[in-house]
């Protein structure tokens, strides 16, 4: 099992972080299904004012790019994605204008203390 960490920011505007967080309680099944499907087997979204944090954990064999071309071939996730979209900004340094980019860990309490 891996684990990925990355970051989004969404626009900085109350109602609509109101309303991705609500849309976050009721998300599609098939978007449910779309993720299982690319092997990710747990997922946790947090937020901090207008910047979001996710937690995924996958399969081994799961890949980014592999998940991207099943999503492009998935209508519904993709009308879930361009909803989103309305939401979230692209993170100033983004090179390539992706809004989830993944994080560095820096550091590990359990390699520190040599485990």
């Amino acid at each position: 099992m891996k684990r990925y960490c990355l970051a989004c920011d969404l626009k900085d505007e109350p109602a609509l972080i109101t309303e991705y967080i609500d849309w976050h309680t009721k998300v599609w099944p098939e978007v449910m299904e779309s993720l299982g499907a690319a092997g990710v087997l747990d997922m946790e979204i947090y937020s901090l004012g207008d910047r979001l944090f996710m937690i995924m954990e996958v399969t081994d064999d799961f890949t980014f790019e592999r998940k991207a071309s099943m999503d492009l071939a998935n209508p519904v996730v993709q009308k879930w994605e361009t909803m989103m979209g309305r939401f979230q900004s692209t993170l100033p340094f983004s090179e390539d204008g992706r809004k989830w980019l993944p994080m560095e860990r820096v550091f590990w309490l359990q390699g520190a203390l040599g485990q």
